[in-house]
């Protein structure tokens, strides 16, 4: 009977220890799906500040607000983290338009 108990303990441990690695294997399969955030919400338009690394959302069909601007055709940010929305923390429109580096 001891050997019974001793290949029961020994079982349910191997049962505990799959259970932990599919559990492992599922949360790490579900972060790979990753969630991608909006830059902005559906009927709106991303902006940046002139001389700063800020942004807004603008409703479409209106103008960017004073001291805001599009932004540049083919490097509006479409998600948060993606390549342009990484990239305009690093850079900026000064006043004339110009994209410079953020000093």
């Amino acid at each position: 009977m001891g050997n019974g108990s001793a290949g029961g303990g020994r079982r349910g441990r191997v049962v505990a220890a799959l259970v932990g690695v599919a559990a492992a294997v599922a949360l790490t399969a579900c972060s790979g799906l990753g969630y991608e955030e909006n830059i902005c919400s559906d009927g709106e338009y991303p902006v940046l500040a002139v001389g700063d690394t800020g942004s807004a959302c603008v409703t479409n069909g209106e103008e960017p607000p004073k001291g805001m601007a599009r932004y540049p055709e083919g490097k509006v940010p479409k998600k948060v983290d993606d390549k342009w929305d990484t990239y305009w923390r690093t850079h900026m429109l000064d006043k004339d338009g110009n994209v410079v580096e953020v000093p």
